[in-house]
């Protein structure tokens, strides 16, 4: 298994054991305008879009009665995906991403939001969860090195003061949260 494979392997059981405690979920999550259910909405429909525009493969619609079931029908679709190593190492045809490989480019972009949106969630439901310490110091670094583009994109708000040593706590106050 690669060492993308095993950590969206890990991160979405984590995202699991969360979606699980949830029982608010119209709860106001830490993202300004999202309840709860609009984070597990959006980490459930912007993948296959940006992976059927970018390679050969495809994801199927989530489905499911509970977002629990859903949610394990799309980790379960992404960690097959991984485990492949001939679709995990499929080149990204368009985009920013072109000529990298599909799995990594999931990782980089989608196993690393659901890390920060585990966070969210967590917090809209007053659960606590435990995160990976050392991926979110690793995540930190490599967006400062990009913050003005993570800026411009508008998919992150300008980054909260925290006085928190914690690394996650850090991760989420440079994305915008209010830690």
């Amino acid at each position: 298994m690669t060492a993308a494979a095993e950590r969206h392997q890990q991160f979405a059981a984590t995202f699991a054991s969360v979606i699980e405690a949830t029982t608010d979920w119209d709860a106001q999550s830490p993202v300004p305008d999202w309840k709860a259910k609009d984070v597990v909405d959006h980490l459930l429909g912007w993948l296959p879009p940006l992976v059927s525009a970018w390679s050969t493969t495809s994801l199927a619609d989530a489905s499911g009665d509970t977002a629990a079931e859903r949610w394990a029908g799309r980790a379960a679709e992404v960690q097959t995906l991984l485990d492949d190593p001939a679709r995990s190492a499929e080149p990204v045809s368009t985009g920013p991403f072109a000529g990298q490989p599909l799995g990594d480019v999931i990782d980089r972009i989608y196993v690393s939001d659901i890390f920060m949106h585990t966070w969210d969630l967590a917090r809209a439901g007053g659960i606590t969860v435990q995160l990976d310490p050392d991926f979110a110091r690793q995540m930190l670094a490599g967006m400062r090195e990009i913050e003005s583009v993570l800026r411009e994109s508008g998919q992150y708000g300008p980054a909260t003061h925290t006085d928190s040593t914690d690394p996650v706590d850090q991760l989420m106050a440079f994305v915008g949260r209010q830690v």
